[in-house]
């Protein structure tokens, strides 16, 4: 796969992502929900930190956890042109290429979303270009939206510690950027052998 195949592809996810999260902060209310089915919901929310809503406390954390996820985006993208370069596996370019997007789909929410749109509230829908953004560049939070409660229960009394609490299998809620970066690296995973074998 050539670089300008892989950064096509990469533009297509980026696009995707960003649709499905615009149309998201500008219909929805925060935690707003709609059942797609039993198993699956669109679900409205905004993260501020990493994955499961981890965050790094105040303003400098949030500064630092952008800027590094931006250094990251140049690291990935070294790593995408050089594997390119070395005529690597197709695999792993692949999910480098899914990495790359989902990291590059994340980054526009944090350094953009808060100086172009409003606040998103339980009673009021944001908008986009307002004369009174919710935050300042390089400050905005992440939209997440899509929501897998496969079974929720309470779980039997006879298991150590969470014994009759009661649970949510699967309870992230995650957006496309998301999906991308953890496809990739589940590649990475599954085929590591055979797209290390020759390195």
């Amino acid at each position: 796969m050539s670089l300008k195949k892989s950064l096509l592809f990469v533009l297509l996810i980026l696009l995707i992502d960003q649709v499905s999260k615009i149309y998201i902060k500008t219909n929805f209310l925060l935690d707003y929900e709609v059942p797609v089915f039993e198993w699956f919901r669109i679900h409205f929310i905004e993260n501020d930190g990493m994955a499961w809503g981890v965050e790094l406390p105040g303003n400098y954390g949030k500064l630092f956890l952008t800027l590094f996820r931006i250094l990251a985006v140049g690291g990935i993208f070294w790593w995408l042109k050089d594997s390119i370069k070395k005529d690597a596996s197709k695999i792993l370019i692949f999910s480098i290429s899914l990495i790359l997007a989902g990291a590059l789909g994340n980054i526009i929410d944090c350094v953009f979303y808060g100086v172009i749109f409003s606040e998103s509230t339980q009673t009021q829908v944001a908008t986009a270009f307002s004369d009174q953004p919710y935050g300042t560049w390089f400050h905005g939070e992440v939209v997440d939206m899509f929501y897998f409660p496969i079974w929720k229960g309470y779980l039997p009394e006879w298991l150590p510690i969470w014994g009759g609490k009661y649970f949510t299998f699967f309870n992230a809620i995650f957006n496309v950027a998301d999906a991308a970066i953890s496809v990739g690296v589940a590649l990475l995973i599954i085929f590591n052998k055979r797209i290390f074998k020759e390195q």
